[in-house]
């Protein structure tokens, strides 16, 4: 049985880490989500760090914003199969940020749906990088 758990190590923290992902990131977006991830040479931790980010000015009470972090969060915990598959083949790290981009609330499938695309759009462009390396 696959292990869902979400474990501390997954979450990215740190101010300097947090700042090269937005300074030199890639974008992918399926609304109402964008994802913005970049590679990085870190020696331990889990294979892939996240972030989830709800803005104020988008959904003004917290009680939505914390609502849709909860539902983000499932939503990539439940579907990081498939980025994780690329990641092992590939012996990549990333650190990845999760942003909210509609003004109204979204329901879980709807955010379900849009965390598969965005995750297999992710693993796609991994594989593309890493590829070009290789016939470097």
């Amino acid at each position: 049985m696959p292990n869902f758990k979400l474990h501390k190590s997954e979450k990215l923290c740190g101010r300097t880490a947090i700042d090269k992902l937005f300074a030199s990131g890639t974008s992918v977006t399926a609304y109402p989500l964008r994802a913005v991830f970049c590679t990085t040479n870190r020696a331990c931790g889990a294979p892939a760090q996240f972030l989830v980010s709800v803005p104020k000015k988008k959904i003004k009470k917290a009680v939505g914003r914390v609502l849709l972090r909860r539902r983000i969060r499932e939503a990539y915990r439940l579907n990081r199969d498939l980025i994780k598959a690329t990641l092992s083949e590939t012996e990549t790290k990333i650190d990845i940020a999760f942003i909210y981009l509609s003004d109204k609330p979204a329901e879980y499938e709807t955010i379900s749906n849009k965390m598969r695309a965005l995750l297999s759009g992710i693993s796609d462009r991994i594989a593309a990088i890493e590829a070009e390396r290789g016939n470097e």
